[in-house]
């Protein structure tokens, strides 16, 4: 079974789908087309179990050596996610790999995902030496949201909130005044929206729409997107569900608005993971990169999980909602990595102060909602308002 798990068959694009992208995207002069096609030329080739296996073992044994642990977001190779469990790491998402890091004992740490993850992880642990398979596996949001072009809309903009997505540079966070995840966004943004603040939002404006419109808020959104989940297309999820019509649909909010609508379940990545243990569907269409298939399966091995589609360029897969950048981590590089202590995340020491500080306000107030949520199961229909009456009455304050 575990055999079967690790090697789940989840769909991915095709050499002629990366082509055919790439054709299309300098035809259109898409943004950041070229830095896709260094990342489609640094997907590690596909490996024997044999080789795999070796490369796995001689990682473990350098970790030891190292003193490294490893820590390795969901949408990373299956094999990647259960060498980290393996080796006494963690899988998660973003924030769960920080507060991971930042909480565990090793001095070293191996961040298996894309480069605002690393960089997270060493704004939190400044002390310790972070170490990624390759500084070039970035992320559209982070590429799409310069500092100097988001500062400037910031400054245009001087009586508003700046509250951004940890999908960001270490520069833009710093420029923020919150920092929050998907799995908090909504609250925090209710919590300023009952403040009377007004917000800037960025960079994903499909993830800003659904929390404006599940708030009320006052926001001003950057327009960027996630290159996964914005291909995601109504029109050919619509006729999915009508063949599945027992399916529950999951989604997370950084999809196009038409494509949420039809979501049952909607969330960060932890939410949708827990979606398919709470409910009693046997079967799951996903909306999110496909890596988290992997995990899905491991928890509920007895149901069926269905891609969402995107109906991509050249239509060789159905969904091709697979990260460049996220593939960019191989066993390869993981073990290069660990040989030569190279490809480090290093920050200026002012940078980290400054991009610490709202990091730490969504912890603070991540720790108290929690506790508030554990306390007042009755009181969470009530929204922030009762948050704010339960905050007076621990005498808690707000420490952000």
């Amino acid at each position: 079974m575990k055999n079967a798990i690790a090697h789940y068959p989840y769909e991915k694009p095709s050499l002629d789908f990366m082509h055919t992208y790439l054709a299309d995207a300098k035809t259109q002069q898409v943004e950041n087309s070229c830095t896709l096609q260094h990342a489609w030329a640094k997907v590690p080739q596909p490996m024997s179990q044999e080789q795999q296996q070796s490369y796995i073992e001689d990682i473990k044994k350098l970790l030891k050596e190292r003193r490294a642990v490893m820590v390795a977001h969901y949408y990373v190779e299956p094999e990647l996610q259960d060498l980290a469990l393996e080796t006494g790491g963690m899988v998660g998402d973003s924030l769960e790999m920080a507060k991971f890091c930042q909480s565990h004992s090793a001095e070293t740490l191996l961040v298996v995902g894309v480069r605002f993850m690393g960089e997270t992880a060493k704004i939190l642990s400044p002390q310790k030496t972070v170490l990624m398979p390759d500084l070039e596996a970035t992320c559209s949001l982070d590429l799409g949201c310069p500092i100097d072009a988001f500062s400037k809309f910031c400054d245009e903009h001087p009586d508003r909130t700046v509250v951004v997505y940890a999908n960001t540079s270490a520069e833009v966070k710093a420029r923020a005044d919150w920092v929050v995840t998907s799995s908090i966004a909504i609250e925090i943004v209710q919590y300023l929206h009952a403040q009377g603040q007004k917000i800037i939002w960025g960079p994903d404006r499909h993830l800003g729409g659904y929390i404006q419109a599940q708030t009320g808020a006052d926001m001003l959104l950057w327009q960027g997107s996630c290159i996964v989940h914005n291909e995601f297309k109504s029109i050919e999820l619509e006729h999915l569900k009508k063949k599945h019509p027992d399916a529950l649909v999951l989604v997370h909010p950084e999809s196009p608005a038409e494509v949420v609508a039809y979501a049952d379940v909607i969330g960060s990545t932890s939410k949708l993971l827990k979606a398919v243990t709470h409910y009693e569907n046997q079967t799951f269409i996903v909306a999110t990169d496909l890596g988290i298939l992997h995990e899905m399966q491991k928890q509920a091995p007895e149901k069926k999980f269905i891609a969402a589609p995107t109906a991509g360029n050249g239509a060789t897969c159905k969904s091709c909602a697979f990260c460049p950048w996220m593939a960019m981590n191989g066993l390869e590089a993981c073990l290069n990595v660990l040989k030569y202590q190279h490809q480090r995340v290093e920050l200026d020491a002012e940078l980290i102060v400054n991009a610490e500080k709202p990091i730490l306000k969504m912890l603070a107030f991540s720790e108290q909602y929690q506790k508030f949520s554990q306390d007042n199961q009755h009181a969470l229909n009530e929204g922030v308002q009762a948050f704010n009456t339960w905050l007076m009455e621990k005498k808690h304050g707000t420490a952000w």
